[in-house]
């Protein structure tokens, strides 16, 4: 088995060089974007890693006018039904193509090096060679001039040949490796074959294995004058433009060109041939290109066939029962995920999730810490290693993203004897896509890097703590004296900045968001004077056992917090905030959501530092007796004080005392058809080469951001720029509310939440964009419904994601 590792030039016994495959849902397809429509790609077309998602697209065989319109009737359908994925194992006959491959001519075929001067090879009894060469380095390969790279070999260390433009065959191992680009994920050589060149009656159309580190995409090779672009001889028919090429080659059926890529996936030891995902080649098209690189490589019958999407699943269906179809979740078996890219120095410690929750541990704000399960909360650290792999929108990750720390996934961490042998050391963390290095260091040296690198103050902007008005969540902000960014911090000193943001939703057309307002940060700050809580802040912060110890801090803020509990609220305004309750919600179950004014600030966001709950005071449900409004309240505002919170604003210098809690109000979603959240960007690809949303899903009320144990969540990537706006899915959710080969949300449902999402980003680019740098808005969603009604969409939260 052959294994891609990128590994550190020197390592020492204090030095962990592991460098791990990164994680296969980070690898992405490529995909033509509405605003450069001369960018589609195919997997190897980069020097990024191929295709490595798996992907529900159901996509028409051949191109429409408008491949995502669909009959009306079927809209509604679609909108209220269930999207089902094919699972048949059924396979037709293909008339269209007779196929030409003899198992035992394939077997029996001698193959050598074609790039080595006099290289002869013994064959194994499958035809690939007994004796092929290790794979080189990942940054190895053919400069731009073409000098000759070296390859090592059982015989040592040889000058070879530069490798050509392209090869008609791929006689061993060595061939493969010096055509090839390198990725995370494994190597690529980018195939085509010409179905318009010039052949003899019952002769194979020619295929072509192209260096793909010369040659970007296919078109670089196809548009090559030198090669098919009328060719030599002048024989070959003119190659178009790009946007020609794109719109031809991958979707016509009469194309000239079959494009794909033969890749070698090093987590699975497999080699596959593989089309782009939006390719709507007919099961005859895939079947010619599978035949000939089958023919013309010495891997030979033992290429299988990736199916990189559902509409290229579904045509492997119908072709014949000795090609292997292989989804990518058989190819990938990475046990390292990159979560945030960055380095930084602490003292490596192990802490078990039981610790935590017990909290028989602590960790500091100078910890890089070992985790054996994915957290939901965890106090500011330098670092994060979890034994578990994580969705981006954790809310661990977003608090890595938000602190610029870095943060990544590595099975079997928590018991790797490599990392045991640092535990309670100073070490220096890196992750990269590619892989992760640590490294111990001196004391002296984590001290020098602390004082360089810790955090600038974040200050709060000047607290209004005399507004009392309740306002209506569409008046928190005017657009039209003021920017979105100047609108939301105007009314975050007032009125929070998840409020802030959430009133600017109400300006966006067409956005479905629930009718709220908000209780400004007034009514916190009476409280607190009134009962002498802000006091008794005061003595704490000035008590250097307080300020000591993690230990003391924890049970003085819990007796702080059970003590707000459990002190009343001014009556006055309990009765003013009834009295719209019961106008504008009558009988209502509210939900009373955190929002202060030291969250959604510039370069930081306090993303889920604090709480939310929901009160009901209508005598519906019994179980909620104990669920008043004013129980609601008390317990939002005493999570100001939560000990994790009190870390993180401790680690940013946050004054704690200049501290506000508004409150976000809107009614309840106790029985939603699914929530998930999103990002208006895709987090696996900052380059902008593939646009999409990304998604993440649930039915019910189980959470995405950390799902019950054993329980895996829809994940997706909504192309929702591109032609037929693909949706591939990264994960599918296995929860019991999710029937078998069903997905949580319909067709239609993923459609109308892209829509929302689009116009969210719209909205939000004026205040978040800054030019071309890459940004995105982190947003909340619920579908509801009323038994035997359809669900709604309701667009709950955005937020800039990370440092914005």
């Amino acid at each position: 088995m052959m294994t891609y590792l990128r590994r550190p030039a020197s390592q020492t016994s204090s030095t962990l060089g592991h460098a791990r495959r990164a994680v296969a849902w980070l690898l992405l397809c490529a995909a033509c974007t509405s605003e450069s429509p001369g960018t589609q790609t195919n997997p190897a077309d980069t020097n990024v890693a191929p295709t490595a998602v798996p992907t529900v697209a159901p996509a028409p065989s051949a191109p429409t006018d408008n491949p995502t319109s669909e009959p009306a009737e079927q809209q509604q359908e679609l909108s209220c039904g269930t999207y089902e994925r094919v699972d048949s194992e059924q396979r037709n006959d293909i008339p269209e193509y007779e196929r030409n491959r003899d198992p035992e001519a394939l077997a029996a075929r001698q193959w050598g090096c074609f790039l080595e001067a006099g290289s002869t090879a013994a064959t194994d009894d499958d035809g690939r060679r007994a004796d092929a060469l290790p794979p080189v380095e990942a940054d190895a390969g053919v400069s731009d001039g073409g000098a000759p790279v070296t390859t090592s070999g059982d015989a040592g260390d040889v000058a070879a040949p530069a490798a050509p433009d392209f090869l008609s065959e791929l006689g061993c191992l060595s061939d493969f490796e010096r055509l090839a680009s390198h990725t995370a994920a494994g190597i690529s050589v980018k195939v085509l074959v010409d179905r318009a060149a010039p052949v003899e009656a019952g002769d194979d159309f020619p295929v072509y294995f192209i260096n793909s580190t010369r040659y970007g995409i296919h078109y670089d090779f196809a548009s090559d004058p030198a090669h098919l672009n009328v060719g030599p001889d002048n024989l070959l028919p003119p190659v178009g433009s790009l946007t020609e090429f794109n719109t031809t080659e991958y979707t016509s059926p009469s194309r000239r060109f079959l494009l794909g890529a033969l890749t070698y996936y090093a987590g699975s030891d497999t080699w596959v041939y593989e089309l782009a995902p939006n390719d709507t080649s007919t099961p005859s098209l895939i079947l010619t290109a599978f035949d000939l690189v089958e023919k013309h490589t010495w891997i030979g019958s033992h290429v299988k066939l990736h199916t990189t999407s559902e509409a290229i699943a579904q045509a492997a269906q119908q072709l014949p029962e000795d090609i292997d179809a292989v989804p990518t979740s058989d190819l990938i078996s990475s046990d390292y995920q990159a979560l945030n890219l960055a380095t930084s120095i602490g003292r490596l410690r192990f802490i078990s999730s039981e610790e935590l929750e017990s909290q028989t541990k602590y960790v500091d704000f100078q910890d890089i810490v070992v985790l054996d399960h994915v957290p939901n909360d965890i106090s500011v650290t330098l670092g994060i290693i979890t034994d578990e792999f994580q969705t981006p929108l954790a809310h661990i990750n977003v608090l890595s993203q938000n602190r610029g720390t870095p943060n990544m996934a590595l099975r079997g961490a928590f018991d790797d004897p490599e990392l045991r042998a640092l535990e309670e050391r100073w070490v220096s963390l890196e992750v990269r896509q590619d892989g992760y290095e640590l490294e111990e260091v001196s004391q002296e040296v984590a001290d020098q890097w602390w004082d360089e690198h810790k955090p600038s103050t974040v200050a709060i902007p000047n607290v209004d703590k005399e507004t009392s008005e309740l306002r209506n969540i569409e008046d928190l902000v005017n657009l039209e004296a003021d920017s979105i960014y100047d609108a939301v911090k105007k009314a975050t000193v007032t009125y929070g900045g998840k409020a802030a943001h959430f009133a600017t939703l109400a300006h966006i057309e067409g956005l479905p968001v629930p009718k709220a307002f908000a209780i400004p940060v007034h009514y916190y700050f009476e409280f607190m004077q009134t009962h002498g809580f802000d006091a008794q802040v005061a003595a704490m912060l000035a008590d250097p056992e307080f300020q000591a110890s993690p230990e003391v801090r924890d049970v003085r803020l819990e007796e702080l917090r059970d003590a707000m509990k459990e002190a009343p609220i001014d009556p006055q305004f309990m009765s003013e905030l009834r009295a719209k309750l019961a106008a504008d919600f009558p009988g209502q179950r509210m939900r009373f959501r955190s929002s202060t004014n030291a969250e959604d600030l510039d370069g930081f966001t306090g993303a889920g530092l604090y709480t939310s709950k929901s009160g009901d005071e209508s005598g519906n449900n019994p179980d909620d007796a104990e669920r008043t409004f004013d129980n609601a309240i008390r317990k939002v505002w005493a999570s100001v004080w939560f000990f994790r919170a009190f870390e993180e604003r401790r680690y940013r210098g946050i004054a704690h005392e200049d501290v506000g809690m508004a409150l976000l109000v809107h009614r309840s979603f106790p029985d939603e058809h699914a929530n998930g959240v999103a990002l208006t960007n895709n987090p696996f690809d900052q380059s902008g080469a593939y646009p999409a949303f990304y998604v993440n899903v649930q039915r019910g009320e189980d959470s995405v951001v950390l799902p019950p144990a054993g329980i895996t969540t829809d994940a997706y990537l909504h192309h929702w720029d591109t032609e037929g706006q693909r949706t591939q899915y990264l994960s599918y959710s296995n929860s019991p509310l999710v029937g078998p080969g069903q997905t949580v949300l319909t067709t239609g449902q993923i459609r109308e939440l892209g829509d929302a999402l689009a116009k969210i980003r719209k909205f939000f680019a004026p205040a978040y964009s800054r030019g071309t740098e890459w940004w995105a808005m982190d947003v909340e969603f619920k579908f509801d419904a009323d038994p035997g009604q359809c669900p709604e969409l309701f667009v709950k939260q955005a937020r800039p994601f990370g440092n914005r």
